[in-house]
């Protein structure tokens, strides 16, 4: 029974999230999105150290 009280702590502690969906159909989707080309802008550019530099970079790809 640990599997099945962890699943239902996880929709009790996330109840009105998992509900939005149902109420104004909207999914963090494009947050998701947004996330996978960072990362995959993150790994075409390994090694870069100046964070500056890689935030103006991404601003000027995604914004």
């Amino acid at each position: 029974f640990k599997a099945f009280n962890t699943v239902a702590r996880s929709i009790q502690n996330h109840y009105d999230t998992i509900l939005n969906y149902f109420d104004n159909r909207s999914t963090n989707a494009s947050a998701e999105s947004f996330n996978a080309k960072i990362k995959a802008f993150r790994a075409q550019f390994r090694g870069v150290r100046n964070v500056e530099f890689f935030l103006y970079r991404l601003t000027q790809l995604y914004a």
